[in-house]
């Protein structure tokens, strides 16, 4: 048998929701004209853009497969969330989905604890923010020479 992990590309997913003012209450209170704007009610956030683990030059490397659930014929899907720092370095790694199998999820979880990020962004800084990042374990029976 012959193993393969693969970490799964992210699909595509729509942008962060950009961060917009809330408009002032109803009322004969709100309904007076103001006569000077407010930076803080007008002001319109920068949208928040993921952390990334997917682009090539991260190099990040897939998890050994261990040798036990190789034997032992286990597979599965991992989904691991990830805290990235604003430097890109993961900041926690915890599972979110077990694959049903602890050696699976643990070498998924202490590889990714490894990896590089793309960190976030909101606007042009970079900014500490959560990822989740499936990583698969199959097994496929192949001939050998």
């Amino acid at each position: 048998m012959v193993g393969r992990i693969k970490p799964e590309r992210p699909g595509t997913t729509a942008p962060a929701e950009p961060l917009t003012r809330q408009d002032a209450p109803t009322g004969s209170a709100a309904s007076a004209p103001s006569s000077a704007p407010t930076p803080a009610r007008d002001a319109v956030a920068p949208s928040l853009v993921a952390p990334r683990f997917d682009a090539d030059y991260l190099a990040n490397p897939a998890p050994p497969y261990p040798g036990m659930s190789r034997r032992l014929g286990e597979t599965g899907r991992v989904l691991l969330r990830v805290r990235v720092g604003s430097d890109g370095q993961p900041l926690d790694v915890g599972i979110a989905q077990s694959s049903g199998f602890a050696r699976l999820d643990e070498a998924a979880r202490a590889a990714v604890a490894r990896w590089r990020f793309v960190p976030a962004r909101q606007g042009d800084q970079p900014v500490v923010a959560s990822v989740q990042v499936p990583i698969v374990f199959t097994l496929n029976n192949k001939e050998l020479p």
